[in-house]
């Protein structure tokens, strides 16, 4: 269904790239069907489209009304200025899909009055290696197609789930930010493991194993994470040890604060931009 069709990305920062770099790693789209809009860094535009084979200068503004599909990655504080320049070339039927965090269907509508199939989505970064936890929701005037077309763009680049919008700035906080809470616990890990004596290289390949590993059995055994701890968790041994620490140092807490604090962050960002 992609194959064939237009995609125009307004935004070049790390999740365009990554989105770009996950759908061209599994040939989903054609280079020469994907263009980029990004007027602050012209550099950043020549280097993406040189690295992925994108054809140049085709970075302006009559190939966003060309375009099937418009995906919005730019910052929250962009978004108005970006709106305001692009919203009114949008035409009807196409498809225009925002990965920015915060932002609601109803503002994006407000400022695109065709017939647009607006389209909420909440990516991480892991899209780049085929592996985001992405979460979608569809607008007041999205088409079951543009949800189906949104769906099957994600679902090449990782795992996809429905939900209602009144629970993205959650997902946003969840698995949006996701990735960045495991690399803190990746880089903290690691340098336990450094702290204690192992070399730096050991430390990371036994931390990212196991990450990797724990993360296999959660997938393939079924079984929930309570469970397979308990698992591994013997009276008096080792690990009971470390799980002591984890609580008494309240890391579950801390968790649950991340998460809290990121949707809270998201849903302050969509509030000052509805306020404009």
């Amino acid at each position: 269904m992609l194959k064939n069709k237009t995609i125009g990305f307004i935004g070049a920062g790390s999740m365009a790239e990554a989105i770009l770099k996950g759908l061209l790693s599994k040939n989903m789209v054609n280079p020469e069907n994907v263009f980029l809009i990004n007027r602050k860094d012209q550099s950043r535009l020549s280097e993406i489209s040189q690295k992925y084979g994108l054809i140049l200068g085709r970075q302006k503004a009559e190939y966003i009304a060309g375009a099937d599909i418009i995906i919005l990655a730019v910052k929250p504080k962009d978004v108005t200025e970006v709106l305001q320049r692009w919203g009114n070339r949008l035409q009807d039927g196409q498809i225009f899909i925002s990965v920015v965090a915060g932002i609601s269907t109803e503002l994006l509508e407000n400022y695109i009055q065709n017939r647009v199939s607006v389209v909420r989505v909440m990516p991480n970064t892991s899209c780049a290696v085929g592996l985001s936890a992405t979460a979608i929701s569809g607008g007041k005037r999205a088409t079951n197609r543009a949800i189906d077309v949104t769906c099957e763009i994600f679902s090449s680049i990782g795992s996809v789930v429905l939900v209602n919008e009144s629970m993205m700035d959650t997902v946003t906080g969840l698995s949006g930010s996701g990735p960045a809470y495991i690399y803190y616990m990746v880089e903290a890990l690691e340098s336990a493991g450094v702290s204690a004596g192992l070399h730096p290289q050991t430390a990371r390949l036994l931390t990212v194993q196991t990450l990797l590993g724990a993360a296999q059995m959660l997938l393939k055994t079924g079984k929930d994470a309570s469970e397979l701890r308990k698992e591994v968790t013997s009276p008096g041994g080792t690990t009971m040890a470390g799980l002591k620490a984890l609580k008494e140092y309240q890391v579950a807490e801390a968790m649950k604060v991340a998460v809290f604090k990121a949707k809270e962050r998201a849903n302050e960002l969509g509030k000052q931009l509805a306020s404009l």
